[in-house]
């Protein structure tokens, strides 16, 4: 991977902007990535939880991964999610992933079935066989019901030498510095959860993979900036002014809460694929309070 794409920084869980009538919006989409590069964000992850990849086909993740190759025009790194329930349907999205011009993959557990860690390693070492690009795990265990342990990750790491890292969601920060611990040097751990994006960072992370860096990315990135500076006391505040709107998912259900905020500040992201409704008008009163909080402007 080149210098100017290094495995590292923050990557933003980006929305995929919908139309009115729940369409794909690819205009909206291209603008999206282009605001966020001009932002200066380190990479893009299409197509993830706050994307809703569960809500889109095959061939809408395979759209919305493209125009986001096409608008990034190689500016940053773009981090193809490949996740799926079966293995099969995994590796063909991971190769035209590949095909399609990605950076690196990442794939979430398989949800609904519930595998254990010995059937998690073979779908990750048979993803991992299938490609020739960096793959990395996802785990966010709150949606799918699956944790993926840090001594199967390390395994993992160990039989298939392009798996290099993951991105965890969990929220429990000693698993976190577990995957770092057990995994070979060089093992890129990103934080997935946006309220520890500091803590993890602190304790060895390589970036974070941040879903509220859609509304904030120049909040999220100096996060990042500050403690690479080692000006730990500022990035500790900057977190704590990061605070309110991770706090503020609880507003509606997942993913609404960032769609409407970026349209509250003139980003485009449309509605959520029902059955995800709206904010109610006091839910998006207290939303604004928040931007204006956390210093929010389109």
């Amino acid at each position: 991977m080149e210098q100017r794409k290094r495995l590292e920084g923050v990557v933003v869980a980006m929305v995929t902007p919908f139309n009115d009538d729940e369409s794909l919006d690819e205009e909206g989409l291209r603008a999206v990535v282009r605001f966020l590069v001009e932002r200066r964000v380190h990479g893009l992850f299409p197509a993830g939880s706050q994307g809703e990849f569960y809500a889109l086909t095959a061939d809408e993740r395979r759209r919305v991964l493209e125009v986001t190759l096409e608008a990034a025009e190689g500016r940053v790194f773009v981090m193809a999610h490949v996740g799926a329930v079966t293995t099969r349907e995994a590796i063909a999205l991971a190769r035209h992933a590949e095909a399609a011009g990605a950076d690196v993959l990442s794939a979430i557990t398989p949800f609904f079935v519930c595998p254990s860690q010995d059937e998690l390693y073979r779908y990750y070492v048979a993803l991992a066989g299938a490609t020739d690009l960096p793959v990395m795990a996802y785990n966010n265990p709150g949606r799918t019901g699956v944790n993926l342990q840090p001594a199967t990750v390390a395994r993992v790491a160990h039989d298939a030498p392009n798996f290099t890292g993951i991105k965890d969601s969990s929220g429990d920060l000693t698993q976190f510095v577990e995957y770092i611990r057990l995994c070979p040097p060089g093992f890129k751990a990103f934080m997935g959860r946006d309220s520890l994006i500091f803590a993890g960072l602190a304790h060895g992370a390589a970036g974070a993979v941040a879903a509220t860096a859609n509304v904030v990315p120049e909040l999220v990135v100096s996060i990042y900036d500050a403690v690479a500076a080692r000006d730990f006391v500022q990035g500790r505040e900057l977190q704590r002014l990061l605070a309110p709107l991770r706090q503020a998912f609880g507003l509606g259900s997942f993913p609404v809460v960032i769609k409407e905020a970026m349209q509250v500040i003139g980003l485009p992201a449309g509605p959520a694929r029902g059955p995800v409704g709206p904010l109610s008008d006091e839910a998006r009163v207290r939303l604004r309070d928040v931007l204006e909080q956390v210093g929010a402007t389109g």
